[in-house]
């Protein structure tokens, strides 16, 4: 599932929180040692630091200063793009996430669209973002809140290793701890590519997964399979009664809240990415606790707030995220934030739309030197 414009409400929020406990992480590589005390009870982890260091992708698609201490609870220094590598594969096609707003610092305004395009217009925007990004920095170093005031940004989301040509997807063999826990067996590897700050809503994956932070900074909060469907399911009451409120003067068929269809929480639905739901869902999971205050509107009255945990990852670091653990992921800090997600089952987003015609990818040219993300 990232992505979007971390709204305004998130900000500040980032720091670890009293009811989000920090995740375990592995003092070493013995893969019978997390087989049996974490992939076979189902239990998240926070593999050593630094395990996927030399994972060829990180090798070959990101560039960072020599000074940089990927992997390391240190902050690392900024990633950004190999641009002459990846511009080889310019047609490729990849699927984006385009977040839009006449007015940047109000999220409610932001309109949410999901597309293919070739990779050239992913690649084009992120030398653009980055060169106001240094700009703004120049002007004032203390001011990260407010960077990227764009009216329109752009993210690649769950890219399928599988639509990349086959020079590319060689550079992400299959880690050995995939190949030697379970079955070994590798489905679909997807691919998350953007500027922070990025936002992925509290979902859940109908596998467990291998995540690999390849570059910048990423905070992961994950709930436990009940913990995290009472979170979602006080998210869709609230939703479903404030509907109700703004119609009760009409008739309507009477609505049973307590039956919630939970399904869509799987994926990165639109519905997850703007509007109510997406920012019910972002003060459950990053606001201050004073947030679950919000669901007293529920039947039950206090909200009753889950505790959850909280893994922060640096490039090359990587986590275990079991079948049905819930999870939001927020990309923070500068320049290109990107990981991979190596599943043991394929997830296919068939919902977006392919601009890979002439006419269709000239149209959104225009439209983003419209919105001042390219120079005429």
């Amino acid at each position: 599932m990232k992505r979007s414009v971390l709204p305004s409400s998130t900000r500040g929020m980032i720091n670890p929180s009293s009811l989000f406990r920090q995740l375990d992480t592995l003092p070493s590589h013995d893969i019978a040692a997390f087989r049996a005390s974490y992939f076979q009870p189902q239990l998240p982890v926070i593999l050593p630091r630094g395990q996927f260091d030399h994972l060829p992708a990180i090798q070959k698609w990101f560039s960072a200063p020599s000074s940089s201490t990927s992997g390391s609870s240190a902050l690392p220094s900024t990633n950004s793009l190999n641009y002459a590598y990846l511009e080889k594969y310019n047609s490729c096609s990849v699927p984006l996430e385009i977040t839009s707003s006449h007015d940047p610092a109000s999220p409610k305004t932001a309109t949410f669209q999901r597309l293919h395009a070739p990779l050239d217009l992913f690649l084009r925007w992120t030398k653009t973002t980055t060169s106001l990004d240094a700009a703004a920095a120049a002007d004032d170093d203390d001011d990260d809140d407010e960077r990227n005031p764009l009216s329109m940004r752009l993210y690649v989301a769950q890219c399928q290793l599988l639509d990349l040509p086959p020079a590319l997807r060689a550079d992400f063999p299959t880690p050995s701890l995939v190949s030697e826990t379970g079955k070994g067996d590798v489905y679909d590897t997807n691919i998350w590519m953007g500027i922070p700050p990025t936002y992925t809503p509290l979902h859940r994956d109908p596998n467990p997964n291998l995540f690999v932070q390849m570059a910048g900074r990423k905070i992961v909060r994950l709930y436990a399979p009940d913990s995290g469907l009472a979170v979602f399911q006080r998210v869709r009451e609230t939703i479903l009664l404030r509907q109700q409120q703004q119609q009760q003067e009409e008739e309507e068929e009477e609505v049973n809240v307590n039956r919630i269809v939970v399904g869509d929480a799987k994926f990165r639905g639109e519905e997850m990415m703007q509007g109510l739901e997406k920012e019910l869902l972002e003060k459950a999971v990053w606001g201050d606790g004073t947030e679950g205050r919000l669901y007293g509107e529920c039947k039950g009255g206090n909200g009753g707030i889950m505790e959850g945990f909280e893994a922060h990852l640096n490039a090359g670091d990587g986590m275990f995220i079991p079948m049905g653990w819930w999870h939001s992921i927020i990309g923070v800090g500068k320049g290109i934030t990107a990981s991979v997600r190596f599943s043991p089952f394929p997830l296919r987003l068939s919902t977006a739309v392919n601009i890979h015609d002439l006419y269709s990818q000239r149209y959104l040219y225009k439209l983003l030197q419209s919105a001042d993300c390219y120079p005429n």
